[in-house]
């Protein structure tokens, strides 16, 4: 059996047609790849406008900035997640606010955040405050961990209802839906990443969706370093230079035409894992909220003694990865306020298992990798 890669990109169809056409074409910075990528985004998501971005984090980072949140001000985020949710936090010089996670879902603790804003906040001129501290909560940057979704009705209502701008990070979720409404499009900005290890690829690169005109054209000014008109080099504000690239773009218009069919193989991957694992009363598997239709990024298991299975099926040329470190574990966060009941996260994470899930996986692949599994615990 060959070496089994854990996420590894999938060029299937034209990505190399559409390169080399962007390419002869001498439009490199922006071009109709870019334009045809960003509306097949529209189409598929039904946001009314996506804007390509050189990153995911870039895509936060402005999210962040049309916002105006500001130094000082903190921003909700979950304690497990990806390190680039906080780290786009503390560009714009705010401060992150962790919340622990269901044990469930492994996603953000909806409970835990209203108990926290019912009784540890204030609202004054249209804002939200901290007690403790009388920061500003300008904003929330949810989580939709692994392709899961929470309950996203819940969501919308409780941070309308606290003047709290809901941020959703997308990152690993485009074909996520809750209830038919796809992820990223509850709140006023959601954020994609198509890195390399991401249900489509461009190699690097993200996008930002919105409903909102005034939005989308300012995340449109700023990501072209805030330049004014087309002539003279005016640039009103600070700018920053984010934008997503022609050829790169072409790779992602060439990756959708297979998205549907990569969500699916996602999907029988989730499913073939789960049935053949639920045997073993060690492990642990995420519970998809009800409503939600993941498209099962990466499929992850909660098992004891974590690290000695990844060990022992990278002994067989089997790569997996642990979950992340939480939030509030890294040194760069150590200080930050966490809002916790049962410090969920720390268990999950310490847990969790990425099992080989790349759309290019075959029947063999994966049964060899449950045979190892069942061969360590059974």
């Amino acid at each position: 059996m060959n070496p089994i890669p854990l996420c590894e990109p999938n060029l299937a169809g034209n990505e190399w047609t559409y390169v080399k056409e962007s390419l002869d074409s001498n439009w490199l910075s922006g071009g109709s790849y870019l334009r045809d990528f960003e509306k097949s985004i529209c189409d598929y998501t039904g946001a009314a406008y996506a804007i390509g971005v050189s990153s995911g984090t870039s895509a936060l980072h402005m999210a962040l900035v049309v916002h105006k949140v500001e130094k000082n001000d903190l921003v909700i985020v979950p304690n497990l997640t990806f390190v680039a949710t906080a780290n786009a936090v503390t560009y714009v010089g705010a401060e992150p606010l962790l919340i622990d996670i269901d044990s469930k879902t492994w996603l953000l603790d909806v409970d835990v955040l209203e108990a926290f804003l019912t009784t540890q906040t204030y609202q004054k001129d249209n804002n939200c405050y901290y007690l403790t501290s009388g920061q500003r909560i300008k904003a929330i940057v949810l989580v939709h961990l692994l392709g899961n979704m929470p309950d996203m009705e819940r969501l919308v209502t409780l941070t309308q209802s606290h003047n709290i701008a809901l941020i959703e990070d997308a990152a690993g979720s485009l074909g996520s839906f809750y209830k038919g409404k796809h992820a990223g499009t509850f709140g006023s900005i959601g954020t994609i990443s198509f890195n390399s290890n991401k249900i489509i690829t461009t190699a690097g690169g993200g996008m930002v969706i919105t409903n909102d005109a005034f939005i989308a054209q300012q995340v449109k000014h700023l990501i072209t370093q805030a330049k004014k008109g087309t002539l003279e080099y005016l640039h009103d504000q600070i700018g920053y230079n984010y934008r997503l690239v022609n050829p790169l773009a072409a790779i992602g218009l060439a990756q959708m035409e297979y998205l549907h069919s990569f969500v699916n193989k996602k999907q029988e991957i989730a499913a073939y894992y789960t049935q053949e694992l639920a045997s073993i009363p060690e492990l642990g598997f995420q519970t998809i909220t009800s409503g939600v239709t993941s498209n099962y990024w990466h499929f992850v298991i909660t098992v004891p003694h974590s690290r000695k299975l990844i060990q022992y099926l990278a002994d067989s040329q089997i790569e997996t990865r642990p979950l992340w470190i939480p939030i509030q574990e890294l040194p760069a966060f150590k200080d930050s306020l966490y809002i916790s009941e049962n410090h969920t996260t720390a268990e999950v994470a310490s847990k969790g298992v990425m099992l080989p899930c790349s759309t290019s996986i075959t029947s063999e692949q994966l049964a060899f990798v449950v045979e190892k599994i069942k061969s360590f615990y059974l």
